[in-house]
Order: C-alpha cells, then sequence, then structure tokens
C-alpha cells in the first residue's frame, strides 16, 4: 500500500516538472529565458557551431565567424557533449526546452535516489524523500551547464553503492552516461576530488583499500578527459598565450572575503541558484538548536558535517578572491588559469540533503515539529515553483525579441554583401545577437581566444578605456567579453528601444577597426559624433518583433 502510495507521489512530482517546464514548449521563441550566460552566449555559441561544419572539426580548426576567425574551434566545447548536438538537431527553443527537461527530471530521480537508499531510507520519509527531490530539480540552474551540478545526487547515489560492494550495472551506466551530459570544469572535477577526498578518509580510517571504489572514480574521471579531450589538448599542449593568462582573480580585501562568505552562504551563487535564503535556512537553524538542545550531536553527525562543510565551502569561494593570494598567483599561473573557487558547485547537493536531514530532526521534535516540517517543505516547493525563467525574467526581452531575426536579415539584405565579405561590432548590445544572425564578428564574449587578438582588438577602444577605471579594469584584467566599451556607457550591453542614451563623445580608433576587417557597427543608441569618428550612418531599423532599435554605421 506504501509502495502504492509513493509511486503516485512520484508521478505527481513528474507531473510538477512537466507543468514547470511547460512554457518553454508552449511560448518558444515568446519565452522569457535568463540572458547572462545564456542567450548572450552559449545558445548563439551552439548554433554558430552547428552552422560552421565544424562540429567534428580538427584540433586546430577556427571558427570563422567570431573574432575575425581568430577563435578555436576547441573553446566551444565538445562533440562528445550533448547539448551540442541537441541544438545541431532542434530548433534553438526545442532544444532549450528539451534540455531543461532532461536536467531536471534526471535531477529529480537522482536526489530522490540518493535519499531513499543512503540518506532517509524508512518509510515514513517519504514526504520528505519526494518533496526534497522534487525543489532540488526546479532550482534555477545555469541551463548550458547541464547535469554539472544538478547531476550530482546521481552520481553520489552510484559512488555510495559502489563504496559499499554493490556492483550492480546502473551504478555504471551513470557513471559512464553523465559524462555525455555534463561539464568537467563546472562541477564535476569538484565532485570527483571529494569522492577522492572520501577514499582516501576510508583508507586513513582503517577500512581497506576499496579497489572498486577507486576504480570507479578513475573510470569517470577518464571519461570526462575523453568527452573533455579538446579542452585538455588545449590545456596541456597548446602554447599560445590565451585571453585566461590574464584573467586576475585575486582582489578583495580580508573583510571584503568574510562579507562574500557570508553573502555566499544566505544568499548564494547566481550560477547555482539554490534558493535557500527563506525557508531551507531558517529550517538548519532550528534544527541545530534542537540538536544541541537535545544533545543529539551523536546521532546527527551527518547533518552537523554538513552544515560545517557548507560554510566552508562559502568561504572557500570567497576567500579564492583574496589578494593575499598574489604572490602565489604571480608564481603558479595555473591558479588563475583555473577557478578552484568553483568547489562551491558542491553546494547544491550538500543544501538540499542537509535540508531534507533538518526536515527530520524537526519532523522528530514534536507532533508540532512535524507540522512544521510539512509546512515549510510546502513553501520551499511552492518557493523553486514560481522562480521560474518566465516569471523571474519576465521583464526582459523574449528570445524572439533578443534575437530579432527578422530585423536582422533586413540589415543583411541592406547591405547587401556576403557576410563573410565584411566583419561587424555591436556597441550597446551583444555581438551574440549579430553572430545568431549570422554576421561575422569582431566581438565576442568568450573567456578562451588568443591574447594577442585582444590586443590588436583593445586597440580600438584604447581612448574609452583610458577615459574609465571600470571598464578598463574589466576588460585588461578579465577580457572575457571582448566589446566596444564605452565610457559614456560603462559595462551596459542592453539598451532597449525604450532607452533614451545617446553617446555624445565617443571616440573610437576607426582605423584599427578598419585594418581588422571592421565595416559596420551595429550600435543600439544614436552616435551624436559619428563624423569626428570617421562613421557614416546609413539606416535606422526598428521592428516590432524587436527589442532593439539598431543604428547602421558604416565605417568611412
Amino acid at each position: 500500500m506504501d509502495e502504492q502510495r509513493e509511486r503516485r507521489f512520484l508521478l505527481l512530482a513528474l507531473g510538477v516538472i512537466a507543468l514547470y517546464v511547460s512554457p518553454l514548449f508552449i511560448l518558444g521563441e515568446n519565452a522569457h529565458i535568463r540572458v547572462h550566460d545564456n542567450l548572450d552566449s552559449n545558445i548563439a555559441w551552439y548554433k554558430v557551431l552547428a552552422e560552421s561544419g565544424q562540429i567534428t572539426g580538427p584540433l586546430d580548426a577556427k571558427i570563422p565567424q567570431i573574432a575575425n576567425g581568430e577563435l578555436s574551434r576547441n573553446a566551444l566545447g565538445s562533440e562528445l557533449t550533448g547539448i551540442v548536438w541537441l541544438h545541431a538537431l532542434f530548433p534553438t527553443m526545442i532544444a532549450y526546452a528539451l534540455s531543461q527537461t532532461i536536467t531536471r527530471v534526471v535531477a529529480f530521480v537522482g536526489m530522490y535516489l540518493l535519499l531513499k537508499t543512503h540518506i532517509l531510507p524508512e518509510r515514513r520519509w517519504m514526504a520528505v524523500r519526494i518533496g526534497v527531490a522534487l525543489a532540488f530539480s526546479l532550482t534555477l540552474f545555469w541551463p548550458s551547464g547541464m547535469l554539472s551540478t544538478l547531476g550530482m545526487p546521481l552520481a553520489l547515489w552510484a559512488f555510495l553503492n559502489i563504496r559499499k560492494g554493490e556492483r550492480s550495472w546502473k551504478n555504471y551506466a551513470v557513471l559512464t552516461l553523465l559524462p555525455l551530459y555534463s561539464s568537467f570544469v563546472l562541477g564535476f572535477f569538484f565532485f570527483l576530488a571529494a569522492m577522492g577526498a572520501l577514499w582516501l578518509l576510508d583508507v586513513l580510517r582503517g577500512k581497506g583499500w576499496n579497489i572498486r571504489f577507486f576504480a570507479s572514480i578513475a573510470y569517470m574521471t577518464l571519461l570526462y578527459l575523453l568527452v573533455e579531450y579538446r579542452l585538455v589538448y588545449s590545456f596541456l599542449w597548446e602554447d599560445e598565450p590565451t585571453s585566461r593568462d590574464e584573467y586576475f582573480h585575486a582582489r578583495l580585501t580580508f573583510w571584503n572575503c568574510v562579507r562574500l562568505t557570508w553573502k555566499n552562504f544566505i544568499l548564494g551563487h547566481h550560477h547555482v541558484m539554490t534558493e535557500h535564503t527563506f525557508f531551507i535556512l531558517p529550517v538548519w537553524f532550528i534544527a541545530l538548536f534542537i540538536v544541541f538542545a537535545k544533545k543529539r550531536w551523536k546521532e546527527e553527525q551527518l547533518f552537523l558535517f554538513l552544515f560545517g562543510l557548507n560554510f566552508a565551502l562559502s568561504a572557500w569561494y570567497a576567500f579564492w578572491f583574496y589578494k593575499g593570494w598574489l604572490p602565489l598567483t604571480e608564481r603558479f599561473h595555473f591558479l588563475d588559469t583555473f577557478n578552484f573557487a568553483r568547489f562551491h558547485f558542491l553546494r547544491p547537493l550538500i543544501i538540499y540533503v542537509q535540508f531534507a536531514l533538518a526536515l527530520k530532526i524537526v519532523w522528530q521534535y514534536s507532533g508540532k515539529g512535524k507540522t512544521w516540517a510539512k509546512r515549510l517543505l510546502a513553501a520551499q516547493m511552492i518557493l523553486v515553483f514560481f522562480i521560474n525563467e518566465e516569471i523571474v525574467f519576465r521583464y526582459e526581452p523574449t528570445v524572439k525579441q533578443f534575437y530579432a531575426e527578422e530585423q536582422f536579415q533586413q540589415i543583411k539584405q541592406y547591405i547587401g554583401l556576403p557576410v563573410s565579405d565584411y566583419r561587424v561590432v555591436s556597441i550597446g548590445i551583444h555581438p551574440a545577437i549579430a553572430q545568431y544572425n549570422g554576421f561575422y564578428t569582431l566581438d565576442t564574449y568568450n573567456n578562451f581566444y588568443p591574447l594577442s587578438y585582444k590586443y590588436e582588438f583593445r586597440k580600438i577602444i584604447e581612448r574609452e578605456l583610458a577615459k574609465s577605471k571600470t571598464i578598463r579594469t574589466y576588460f585588461d584584467e578579465w577580457g572575457g567579453r571582448c566589446y566596444i566599451f564605452t565610457a559614456e556607457l560603462g559595462k551596459r550591453y542592453m539598451f532597449t528601444k525604450q532607452s533614451k542614451k545617446r553617446l555624445k563623445n565617443l571616440q573610437l580608433n576607426t582605423e584599427q577597426l578598419k585594418k581588422m576587417g571592421g565595416r559596420y557597427i551595429f550600435s543600439a543608441v544614436p552616435i551624436d559624433n559619428a563624423a569626428e569618428n570617421r562613421l557614416t550612418l546609413e539606416r535606422v531599423f526598428t521592428s516590432d518583433e524587436s527589442a532593439w532599435t539598431i543604428y547602421l554605421y558604416k565605417v568611412n
């Protein structure tokens, strides 16, 4: 009877996930989705890659459409990753909707199995298992990360099974398939490091060498290295300096790091939004009070350990940016080129397992505790359900408005030349929009392109950078956004057609722009001193289906 009831609740939870992702299927290009690190980058990259003919290109292949053909094929992800093929086989929004569905279903199943098998196996915790798994699966994760964080519960379930001696093929199937739909450097490098630490701890505690557990960790690591062979090749064998060689992260003072620790612990990070602040955090502290009031620290060791680990990961994330690291980063350059702060990507897994344990502690405390545990679990599920992209980003342009295909087709027809014959740059809008529409751009958003190209591009905007320390530091000490920055616009890249902003004192090196092949500027704002910059306004393009007014300037 209990099993049938649990099965019904599982089907209900899957129905909730289907309802959650339904706006993506129903609205299609009229849906509102995340712009930052999504529409402004990855989604356009997948389309450019699919149309470049270089999905399976050689290791030395270039992407001619981006950064004047200087962008390496290896910067746009491996063809062994499923999301690349989703976007190659389906239109953008179908691919996006399918990816969201796959990720959330796997996240739910993984967390449910982990809680049922290893954390809360007793029948009475059915509601906690299903509710926590559902809430976890509806978190607002970074879309192109795929299962990089949300796949961790399923991987942990498989590893803990193997650690206990279980030989089921299901465990190895999980370890084999997850690398095909997740990222090593954006999640699983840190997870596998944690699994290695767990294996070593077992050895030091006298539990034996557990060769099968160790081999399973090595097996999954090897699979990731094979899937990410392009990244491995670029990291180990390419000698040309890249933009990452000028990424300087150690800038914060000690007290800034302390504040960032608490901010991350309480609010989380935008790439792994756990939405734990309002309901999960209070449950933790209530459970912590109960544990100490009832002197149950021995019985609740796992909860206390996860509490401490959770805070430690926030501190690690914050203090990775501490300027005291500078002598080390100067001596060991890989500390700058690889972002070790991302150990905090383990937090979604930890936060929701800790949430389940906290609910159990509160539930057991008294009759009222059971009632409050149920209420808080329901509140968290309702919260994450309504923190939906369609709601959160409702004031941003829709996908159709953002990429404005009809408007940019008009621009293409007006110019009347093959797009490969000239290069464009954008002001006040993301260059990903031009790339998505087939234009060849000098500007780009990518954190892995030749450093020599960054220097060449910098000459175009050097007088603008000289006016503003903010954009100068942003470009010179990171440069992932290789944009036409201006002091008047600052670090803003989305001026919609409702904007009244104008550029009055623009100073570009248009000789350098033309030398690099730049012939046109797509500006979202009018340039009052265009003539001083040797620019001619060709035409203004508007469209009801676009979020932008595009001022087309030609370089004289």
